[in-house]
């Protein structure tokens, strides 16, 4: 599908555990705070503060989230935006919460003042969160967020978010808006470079992100996908503000937006991995896919789409992520079609 030559950096794997401050460089400096706006911010005890602006670490296996197995959203404990989703969160045993990926856009990451570590800051208030470790193979997607826990509040699934906000907005430029209930869904529909650009400028959504679902490896590689033996589907994953869209009304856009007729293709990209796909979530979204497969078939057009239950989903190199939003083009094969 992509003619396209692609440079990847390559990191240097460094034996670092802990996400603790050194003892001997850097000591937190209370005397000279950092220059952030204290507009519309929650307020800080001062331990948070020591932590949050003064970039400092709690004792390991003290914060109250370190063993936290409830399903729900991470948020700042500053500004509320959105950073972690439970699903990513895993057991470490180094004493901090871990998590092996962020929502899209919510994490900033900079070389910390040590020289060594990466420093991990909240992308909307620049508070800090803790470090970001890679190389250390404790999960399939080789990566550790270690984060203090009073840098985070926990939002049990199916609750408002403090303040009604959620993250909305790309990647490269997130910003908070108005909105509480989320929900996510899973689509394939050939490239995925052109079914995140139709989500992402649908009401309601939240954040995109593109990936890999429903094959027989682990935390595959774009190369690996692309050579069609892995089993796995080119997906999108939406996470969208119930409140404003709905699942439907997505899968409705789903359907509109790719040919759901064409076998292991779509336009020119031919493969497994281009298939037409909807991986759903529960009892409730394989309802309105097939009862949307069924309406189609019933207007007379052909429908090849699978239906299938959701499955682990791997997310896809950087430089695919908002793909035309980087690039400034717009998709090949994806264009929209009234069918409902």
């Amino acid at each position: 599908m992509k003619l396209l030559f692609h440079f990847l950096l390559s990191g240097i794997i460094l034996p670092f555990t802990s996400c603790s401050q050194p003892n001997t460089q850097h000591k937190t400096d209370i005397s000279n705070p950092p220059s952030m706006s204290e507009t519309n911010y929650n307020p800080l005890t001062p331990e948070e503060e020591r932590v949050i602006l003064y970039k400092g670490t709690e004792r390991p296996f003290t914060g109250k989230f370190t063993d936290n197995k409830e399903e729900g959203m991470y948020i700042c404990r500053r500004c509320n935006a959105p950073l972690y989703r439970s699903h990513d969160k895993f057991d470490s045993h180094c004493g901090w919460p871990s998590f092996d990926d962020e929502i899209s856009g919510a994490v900033i990451r900079t070389p910390d003042a040590d020289g060594r570590r990466t420093e991990i800051t909240c992308a909307k208030c620049g508070g800090h969160l803790g470090h970001v470790f890679e190389g250390e193979n404790m999960t399939s997607k080789n990566t550790r967020h270690c984060v203090n826990s009073v840098s985070l509040q926990f939002i049990p699934a199916g609750k408002n978010l403090p303040g009604a906000q959620v993250l909305t907005g790309s990647q490269n430029s997130p910003e908070l808006k108005a909105g509480p209930n989320t929900d996510t869904a899973f689509f394939a529909s050939g490239c995925f470079w052109g079914t995140e650009y139709h989500f992402s400028k649908a009401n309601g959504v939240i954040s995109t992100a593109v990936g890999f679902m429903g094959g027989k490896t682990s935390s595959p590689s774009y190369k690996e996908v692309s050579k069609g033996n892995t089993g796995h589907a080119e997906t999108t994953e939406v996470i969208f503000n119930s409140d404003k869209t709905d699942y439907e009304t997505l899968t409705k856009l789903f359907f509109e937006t790719h040919d759901p007729g064409q076998t292991n293709r779509q336009g020119p990209d031919i493969g497994t991995q281009y298939r037409s796909a909807i991986f759903y979530r529960n009892e409730s979204q394989k309802r309105i896919a097939e009862k949307l497969v069924d309406i189609l078939l019933e207007k007379g057009h052909k429908v090849v789409t699978e239906v299938t239950q959701a499955g682990p989903f791997w997310k896809a190199e950087d430089y695919h992520q908002q793909y035309y939003e980087k690039t400034g083009g717009s998709p090949y094969c994806h264009r929209y079609e009234k069918k409902f």
